[in-house]
């Protein structure tokens, strides 16, 4: 499988601004780890096959344990994960899956009892632009590497 086409040097400076983004999102007050797994998790509901690989072997190269990264697609079900990283998760899942009622308040409340307005507000804009990617993923079939890990 091949690109359909190379976004970086047909459009250099969106391009640039999507990844001074990303740069910026490096710096929010949520934990690497957790950053990490919610792009793998969006990524996963988006089947975008250059991101899941990119964040998982991102994670990976975190510390993630193995046990997390192949239980994310079933986090609901397994016993890996803490009540804020499941708030997260969830909060996750709703924004990447949008429907005619958006975020339900339950799973914003839940995210807001474990993360503050900064974390949130962080939160939020790491499942946005982790959805752009997806979208830019998928759109333009970028091929995921065995050595990937390095970023977008």
């Amino acid at each position: 499988m091949n690109p359909r086409i190379d976004l970086a040097e047909l459009e250099p400076a969106a391009y640039q601004a999507m990844l001074g983004l990303e740069q910026y999102l490096s710096t929010s007050p949520l934990p690497a780890p957790l950053r990490e797994l919610v792009k793998l998790r969006a990524s996963q509901l988006n089947g975008c096959a250059f991101c899941v690989s990119l964040h998982s072997h991102q994670a990976r190269n975190g510390g993630e344990p193995d046990e997390r990264l192949f239980s994310l697609v079933t986090w609901r079900e397994s016993p890996f994960f803490t009540k804020a990283e499941r708030a997260a998760l969830a909060l996750t899942d709703a924004a990447t899956r949008l429907d005619a009622e958006g975020v339900p308040d339950e799973v914003w409340n839940e995210a807001a009892a474990h993360y503050d307005d900064r974390q949130l507000a962080a939160l939020v804009m790491t499942v946005a632009t982790v959805n752009a990617w997806n979208r830019i993923g998928v759109s333009t079939r970028l091929v995921p590497s065995r050595r990937q890990g390095d970023g977008h």
